[in-house]
């Protein structure tokens, strides 16, 4: 199930990578409806360049059936680890996070009263964003697959993939660095949003910060939707819960400008999402804020479009959790 290299081993071959970056523009009119390349692939990372404040180490996990494979990339940091243990920042779609960081935001990182472990949960291959997301991330099947649709992208895997963190994942970085229990983030972004809720509904205690980021509630027909307080409520067995809900004002505005309207995917795309009404996310906020034990704030970036707010809910969810500077205004390194 589990392959691992220590950072010795994979250091001489990680710093090979390929293609070069271009900059994000997060700036007004046409530029903030661009969408991120998906098929972009890892280049210069923070993993290249010596840092002050973190070491890096990585493994990998498969699947029993070696048909899926996943990468943790984990960034330590340098001081010594308190005595309840580092806090730990997860992050879903990890490679495209990775691309996030920065020298400057390590160091900022690394100032802080807790220095979280960082942990980039990805998959073992260089594409930024990986398709085998759709399976992971969501918790029922799209009821509108066809014949044609790629295993990948049929869904309901949320539950196995949890077992995967739980089971092979949390012990694996358990046996190289000490994280406190009480201090666990997960952020994830669209689906990965998703996937943060429903973990927070599913899993009592898993985490204790749960940023969704843009969240897919539109999913299975906004299956989502229904009923979350009960969800919690039934599964949380008296832990509590701190939970971050963001989306773009642009994508709440139903921004189409840097969609091709005559593309019929696009077109099904969009009926799809309408499956969720555009203030779907912060109703659901309010929702939650009124449900014992949960802790929620609701944050609208405005005019990001879906894809922009990627960078912005990873950074304001960093920024709400260690303390930082509030970056989610800034410049990314990709489009």
């Amino acid at each position: 199930m589990l392959s691992s290299t220590r950072p010795s081993q994979w250091l001489s071959s990680f710093f090979a990578l390929a293609i070069a970056l271009p900059a994000i523009a997060f700036c007004s009119g046409t530029a903030l409806g661009q969408q991120r390349d998906p098929n972009l692939s890892l280049h210069h990372t923070v993993l290249d360049d010596v840092s002050e404040a973190y070491r890096f180490e990585r493994f990998s996990v498969a699947s029993a059936d070696n048909q899926r494979h996943w990468r943790v990339t984990l960034g330590i940091p340098k001081e010594a680890a308190p005595e309840t243990g580092f806090p730990a920042f997860w992050m879903l779609d990890g490679n495209g996070a990775l691309m996030e960081f920065d020298a400057s935001l390590l160091d900022e990182l690394g100032a802080q009263n807790a220095t979280p472990v960082l942990v980039f949960l990805g998959y073992d291959n260089e594409l930024r964003i990986d398709p085998a997301r759709t399976r992971d991330y969501t918790f029922a099947i799209d009821p509108y697959h066809d014949d044609d649709t790629p295993p990948e992208r049929l869904g309901g895997g949320a539950d196995a993939f949890l077992e995967v963190i739980e089971r092979h994942i949390r012990p694996e970085i358990a046996q190289r660095v000490t994280t406190d229990p009480a201090q666990q983030t997960l952020w994830g972004h669209s689906l990965g949003g998703l996937f943060a809720l429903h973990t927070l509904y599913t899993r009592s205690g898993a985490f204790t910060t749960y940023a969704a980021g843009s969240p897919s509630l539109w999913w299975a027909d906004g299956a989502l939707l229904g009923a979350p307080e009960a969800r919690f409520s039934a599964n949380n067995a008296g832990h509590s819960a701190r939970v971050l809900l963001s989306m773009g004002g642009g994508e709440r505005a139903q921004d189409t400008r840097h969609r091709d309207m005559n593309d019929p995917r696009v077109q099904a795309h969009l009926q799809r999402v309408a499956n969720a009404p555009p203030d779907s996310t912060e109703k659901l906020a309010e929702r939650l804020a009124q449900v014992p034990g949960i802790t929620v704030s609701y944050r609208e970036f405005p005019e990001l479009t879906h894809g922009l707010t990627f960078r912005a809910s990873l950074m304001d969810a960093l920024h709400v959790t260690t303390g930082i500077t509030d970056h989610s205004s800034t410049r990314g390194t990709i489009r």
